[in-house]
């Protein structure tokens, strides 16, 4: 934590003789900010990282491996995320904290172990490449590497809040109290669930389980929302069947989706294909480009293992995705777990409106998305050079420009 300031305060001597204090607030670290720093490791900032395989990582003494943390603009209250590389032949230290953890495996092949302190009753799971898992609150868990390659790993946590609120070490990495909402050692933690369930508030396609052996190359249900040809299915972890758990979703080739917006929280991560965002804030409006303000809009390229803040600042920025591959373009909006902003990914669907699907209605109908017959022309020359650029042309159906 930063040092107080041990100076005196002087009140002004009279009423005629000035204001106390600066006109101006210092801003302050928050105190996961002040935590992520003092672990002694990179910390990258923006909106995202075109491939994490690119970072400089450092030496992480807590965790026994190497590692960077991604403080994405936006999520900071919300959501925490980390580069982890374990070394060949090498396992993380064990570890358990108050906050609930995902990890997403980008490269390598190992196994994890959890189990309740004190218990002698490990439960192993092996993973691979496209691999995802969580970890409730205090379950103690190791991740071992037993190839010659190194392991990979993007997490997501919601330590950010956690830390925030109670500032103190040893309760949040100390605290053996077992949330069995979420976990019960009677049970097969990590046990696959291979059918297709109804999202209790939306009808969407929902995968209930703790660990998915492969969201890389699963078959993904088609869910048409988006754009035509788009594929979608959301995780539902265990205690969090009715909350928004993010989602994993697939453009097709020559395609993309309709821009839209909502509050900070939300971060995509690339799983296969290439591809680009847009983003730019709602009040530079529908069509920035051909109302001057072209420059202001952010654009990113990733490739698999690359992400983006998909609404950055404060939110209520729009976004627009791309996929300029050969292949589908698959993504992960990567949750953290529950957060005290109300909607479980620390946003909402950009109104006040009943309709839970607002966030998929165009503006013209009372949503936030921009329908692709009012996006601007832009929007399409760009695209039209990217695909250019693989050899590639525009998959989109013509109908969409004229119906939707």
């Amino acid at each position: 934590m930063e040092e107080l300031s041990k100076e005196l305060f002087t009140p002004p001597e009279s009423e005629d003789k000035g204001r106390s204090g600066l006109r101006t607030w210092d801003r302050v670290k928050t105190p996961y900010r002040e935590f992520i720093d003092s672990e002694g490791i990179p910390v990258y900032t923006g909106i995202g990282v075109s491939n994490v395989r690119e970072l400089d990582l450092g030496d992480w003494d807590r965790m026994g491996a190497r590692g960077a943390y991604l403080y994405l603009d936006g999520n900071d209250g919300i959501k925490g995320m980390y580069v982890l590389e374990i070394p060949g032949g090498k396992e993380l230290k064990p570890e358990r904290h108050l906050y609930h953890e995902f990890y997403l495996v980008i490269e390598g092949h190992g196994t994890t172990e959890t189990w309740e302190e004190g218990s002698s009753n490990k439960r192993i799971t092996e993973w691979q490449p496209g691999s995802l898992m969580y970890f409730p609150p205090n379950v103690m868990h190791r991740l071992v590497n037993a190839t010659k390659e190194r392991v990979l790993i993007i997490a997501t946590t919601n330590a950010p809040p956690i830390w925030n609120i109670h500032r103190d070490y040893d309760f949040i990495y100390d605290n053996d109290y077992i949330f069995k909402a979420h976990y019960s050692p009677d049970e097969d933690f990590y046990k696959y669930d291979d059918k297709l369930y109804k999202v209790p508030v939306n009808d969407r396609a929902q995968a209930r389980t703790n660990f998915f052996p492969d969201i890389i190359g699963a078959d993904l249900p088609l869910d048409n929302q988006r754009l035509p040809g788009y594929r979608r299915i959301q995780p539902g972890f265990r205690g969090f069947e009715y909350d928004h758990c993010g989602f994993i979703s697939q453009y097709p080739p020559g395609r993309y989706s309709r821009a839209h917006w909502h509050a900070a929280g939300a971060v995509l991560v690339c799983l296969r294909g290439r591809g680009y965002t847009f983003n730019w804030h709602k009040d530079l409006g529908q069509t920035p480009w051909q109302d001057g303000h072209g420059d202001e809009v952010k654009t990113i390229h990733y490739v698999q293992g690359g992400l983006v803040a998909a609404a950055p600042g404060g939110g209520m920025w729009f976004h627009q995705h791309f996929n300029v591959s050969k292949e589908p373009f698959r993504v992960i909006n990567y949750w953290g777990g529950p957060t005290n902003i109300r909607g479980s990914m620390g946003r909402d669907d950009g109104d006040e409106s009943p309709t839970i699907t607002s966030g998929n209605l165009n503006i013209t109908e009372g949503g936030s998305s921009i329908g692709f017959s009012h996006e601007d022309p832009h929007v399409r020359e760009i695209f039209a050079q990217e695909l250019a650029k693989e050899g590639l042309k525009s998959e989109m159906p013509e109908a969409v420009y004229t119906n939707d």
